[in-house]
């Protein structure tokens, strides 16, 4: 994570420790590591030693921007934008270990630290982008950069920082400055405080089941599973479902009880809506409005405007054009889904009308029914360890790198394991984690991050330290982690983010593996499309007790279900992203009423009752604590690149054409920040995208 320059909106969510001052040579942090491949000694690290380090880390950071700010000699690239682009190394080593193990491994004492600390590191960032000796320098590079004989890289950098510079109020008047500071500093304390009552909302709803007819429909695994959360929660010979998604969307698939599967859905829907010490609705009305108020002051029309400014999308108006092309196409095929479910609950003899809360049970049916498909049936050929195979096998064949499971790694947790990954040639490229099972310390969702980036120091590169955390079906007893389909696409996904990670090069943090928010879900997206390849399922599932290759049947049973549930998939999702925008174009300051917005926002689309968006307000965490504010659209955006870029491996012949991944590669991954977005993307594609191969995979055309 590079602190350098962060864009005071993604600060907003970082997470920060406190403690007793220690002595600077028992800390971790203060000496280079000495594990293997340098990675962080996790077994070393105490939450004493986080503050100490932050402390030094601002310190440091601090003393180098200042001895660049007070310069006496001429600015130079060297002496002003590639000192800047090197700063901060102490303050980027312990924040890359805190965050990340925060997110994923938090606890009670490490939040209220964090609480404490927000601000301070809020302030230290808008010292740096409103330094104006600091501008000064980057502003009278930026201004030469043509006559300076530098190379495209050194002046794409230049411009990069003096935007930034820009963006974060470095042109503001004194006043102005001082209050964008209380903007930032505020934001920052609402959106942790958003994703902490989230994180507490998630934990404290839990279904006890004590009468074994409330489970009637549930496969035997997913009761398995039930009955060994409630006995670890000291509730032997009950059953506990909780709204982590392996819990939460069993129960709703599959259980027979109506009344059952409305309570904990509505737990899952009312996360943050509860009127309690948890709740988000007045959250996300400060900071909508505040939002407003820092976009303006910034001279954006609306917030929207000012994170959009420096996509790929370059305006609102173009994103709500697109979204709505996709809902015009999406929504009467989800109607169709809606009228398929209603005569199977008539035909049934339900007398009741098809609810949200009915969707996947009656979804499920469908499946069943039309496409003579279960999940159930398939899960046994998915288990996790195969599933990791099949990925490795398919990097492997496209681009030659291997993955050697490392066992004498410290790490964060017991269950995280880690693979040195190397290329063809048996050389280093970086170290891999995963961290796969639900806890109550870790937040829902799935993601990848690092804990160091690929860099370039000393005239060689940096190898990158890369993770991947998500909340899969755990294992139960002897019984290995199996997936369900959505789980080993999501897996896949992440996979596809580690590679562009692994894969960045690049001389400088500013622009290494730096892309626009609607480009940086293609790396991961494309990967998805390998996962239901049939020769790629030939090489992978395999059945967990049997060794048996999932049957041929089975293959193609999952090939023609691909346009399954396809309207409500993508009508939930366009919903929240355009929940996300309308909350994000607002352009005056005024107090709203949050569950009053997002109706009317969702009722001025004709979103129908049987579908609420894929994240309803107050749980939003991708945009109210996370950095996709403006932005919530950008994965189907990207969807528009990855469907465009898999059609040239299809249409070639060869799902792992050599010439093409190594295209891929170089100009998507590896390059991807050595330019813009969509000249990257045509480096490799040879051509603008095509939204045709997008329209096709979802039945939309």
């Amino acid at each position: 994570m590079n602190y350098k320059f962060i864009p005071l909106m993604a600060m907003s969510i970082l997470l920060f420790t406190a403690c007793k001052t220690q002595p600077k040579m028992d800390n971790p942090f203060f000496t280079e590591y000495t594990t293997p491949f340098e990675v962080p000694p996790f077994d070393k690290i105490d939450t004493s030693h986080y503050m100490p380090a932050f402390i030094e880390g601002m310190k440091q950071h601090m003393a180098e921007v200042d001895a660049i700010a007070n310069g006496t000699e001429e600015p130079s690239f060297e002496n002003t934008i590639l000192a800047f682009d090197k700063s901060g190394k102490l303050l980027s080593k312990v924040s890359n270990v805190f965050f990340n193990v925060n997110e994923a491994h938090t606890n009670d004492f490490l939040q209220n630290l964090a609480e404490k600390l927000s601000p301070l590191m809020s302030k230290h960032g808008d010292d740096i982008s409103m330094n104006p000796k600091l501008f000064a320098r980057i502003k009278a590079i930026y201004e030469k950069r043509n006559d300076l004989g530098l190379d495209e890289q050194q002046i794409r950098v230049i411009e990069k920082y003096y935007r930034d510079f820009e963006r974060q109020g470095a042109n503001l008047n004194t006043d102005d400055q001082t209050k964008l500071r209380k903007l930032n500093e505020d934001l920052s304390m609402l959106t942790l405080k958003f994703g902490q009552n989230l994180l507490a909302e998630n934990n404290n709803f839990k279904l006890i089941i004590e009468n074994n007819a409330d489970l009637n429909g549930l496969p035997q695994s997913v009761i398995d599973a039930a009955a060994e959360a409630a006995k670890n929660a000291g509730k032997e010979g009950q059953w506990m479902f909780g709204l982590d998604k392996p819990s939460l969307i069993p129960f709703l698939q599959y259980a027979n009880n109506r009344e059952l599967r409305e309570k904990i859905y509505k737990g899952y829907y009312m996360r943050g809506n509860n009127d309690n010490e948890f709740d988000n609705k007045e959250i996300v009305a400060k900071i909508t409005k505040l939002r407003v108020e820092r976009a303006k002051l910034l001279g954006y029309e609306n917030y929207a405007s000012y994170v959009i400014d420096v996509n790929m999308a370059k305006t609102p108006a173009t994103v709500d054009e697109f979204l709505m092309k996709l809902w015009n196409a999406a929504l009467p095929i989800a109607k169709a889904e809606v009228k398929e479910m209603q005569n199977i609950i008539d035909r049934d003899g339900g007398n009741f009308k098809l609810a949200s809360w009915d969707w996947w049970y009656y979804s499920e049916i469908v499946r069943k029914e039309k496409y003579d498909i279960d999940e159930n049936e398939l899960k046994p050929y998915f288990s996790l360890e195969q599933v990791n195979d099949g990925m490795f096998y398919v990097a492997n064949k496209l681009y030659g790198i291997t993955f050697t499971k490392q066992t004498d790694l410290p790490v964060y947790q017991k269950d995280v394991i880690v693979y040195e990954v190397k290329e063809a040639d048996g050389s280093h490229l970086g170290i891999l984690y995963f961290d796969f099972y639900p806890r109550a310390e870790k937040r829902g969702g799935a993601w990848c991050t690092s804990f160091r980036e690929a860099g370039w120091e000393n005239g060689k590169r940096v190898d990158p330290v890369v993770s991947i955390v998500c909340n899969f079906t755990p294992p139960n007893g002897d019984t290995p982690a199996l997936l369900n389909w959505d789980e080993v696409t999501t897996n896949f996904h992440e996979f596809g983010h580690a590679l562009h990670g692994l894969f960045t090069q690049g001389k400088y943090s500013r622009t290494a593996g730096n892309v626009p928010r609607d480009y940086v879900e293609l790396p991961s997206q494309i990967m998805e499309n390998w996962a239901g390849e049939p020769e790629v399922l030939r090489y992978y599932a395999k059945h967990y007790e049997t060794g048996e290759v999932i049957p041929e049947a089975l293959i193609e049973k999952i090939s023609k279900s691909g346009l399954f549930n396809q309207g409500f998939e993508t009508v939930e999702y366009l919903a929240a992203s355009i929940l996300d925008l309308d909350y994000q174009k607002m352009t005056e300051a005024t107090d709203i009423n949050t569950l009053e917005f997002e109706k009317a926002a969702m009722t001025k689309i004709g979103l129908i009752d049987e579908i609420i968006p894929r994240y309803r307000s107050t749980y939003f965490a991708h945009v109210f604590s996370g950095g996709y504010a403006a932005g919530y659209y950008v994965y189907i955006w990207a969807a528009v690149l990855d469907a465009d870029a898999f059609d040239a491996f299809k249409q070639s012949g060869d799902i792992y054409n050599p010439e093409l991944a190594a295209k891929f590669r170089k100009n998507c991954l590896a390059e991807c920040g050595d330019d813009a977005g969509m000249v990257q993307y045509e480096k490799f594609r040879g051509q603008a995208p095509s939204i045709d191969p997008l329209l096709k995979r979802r039945g939309l055309k």
